[in-house]
């Protein structure tokens, strides 16, 4: 098993790290997350989704427990989640496969049903 929960705590502390840094390129990059991953054709649970598998594409464990948590909390289940995220193992092989472990416990750490 993985420490999930340290990798969305450490996440969140370079997120603050890099605000006291350059609070203007990072207001930029702020505010492009929020415009995109809002609802809108797609509702904000599919996009969540689509970032998980995104983060498993790119061996990214901090973005896979981050978009993870917020998958859960805009609706999605585990199922949806892990279907999302296996979308990647077909671009990214075994690599990607093998990231898949972050997800599960991330699924695990936030109570996905």
């Amino acid at each position: 098993m993985t420490d999930i929960d340290t990798y969305v705590r450490q996440l969140a502390q370079t997120r603050k790290d890099l605000e006291a840094f350059d609070p203007e390129a990072w207001n930029a990059f702020s505010s492009l997350v929020r415009t995109t991953s809002k609802g809108g054709a797609l509702p904000e649970k599919v996009k969540e989704i689509i970032m998980v598998a995104l983060g498993v594409a790119d061996h990214c464990q901090f973005c896979i427990g981050i978009h993870t948590k917020k998958a859960i909390a805009a609706g999605a289940t585990r199922q949806e989640i892990m279907e999302g995220a296996m979308m990647a193992i077909t671009m990214g092989g075994g690599p990607s496969m093998a990231f898949m472990r972050y997800v599960i416990d991330a699924c695990d750490e936030y109570g996905a049903r």
